[in-house]
């Protein structure tokens, strides 16, 4: 692994929010004035690629960073703020609906959050 993949990835477990890759950049600018967009998204790739962080992608917003840690995500409808939720695991209910074993699932729940239900 390289050198910025290990910063990558530490500052995505580190994290309490769910990072874009721009947010990543800046926050690896800070020590690293070198690095380039280019390497972050490069690093970001190749983390995901090989299981070590996750994806989220939601319609019409840039994709974000989140580390492996079995939980679900809840999704404004309207804003579009993210948030972890804990769900009971539903892989053995999937697996028995399927009849075979699955690798993973994203699970994202969309719902009016309490700003944007007060609105």
């Amino acid at each position: 692994m390289t050198r910025y993949a290990e910063l990558i990835l530490e500052l995505i477990n580190q994290s309490k929010e769910h990072l874009t890759a721009e947010q990543i950049f800046l926050a690896l600018k800070k020590t690293e004035p070198k690095v380039v967009q280019a390497t972050v998204y490069n690093n970001l790739n190749t983390l995901y690629r090989e299981g070590l962080i996750r994806k989220l992608s939601i319609e019409s917003s840039p994709d974000r960073y989140d580390r492996i840690r079995k939980h679900d995500h809840l999704v404004c409808r309207t804003c579009g703020a993210l948030s972890d939720i804990s769900l009971e695991d539903l892989t053995k209910n999937l697996e028995h609906q399927l009849g075979q074993r699955i690798l993973s699932y994203d699970l994202k729940v969309f719902y009016l959050c309490p700003k944007c239900k007060e609105e």
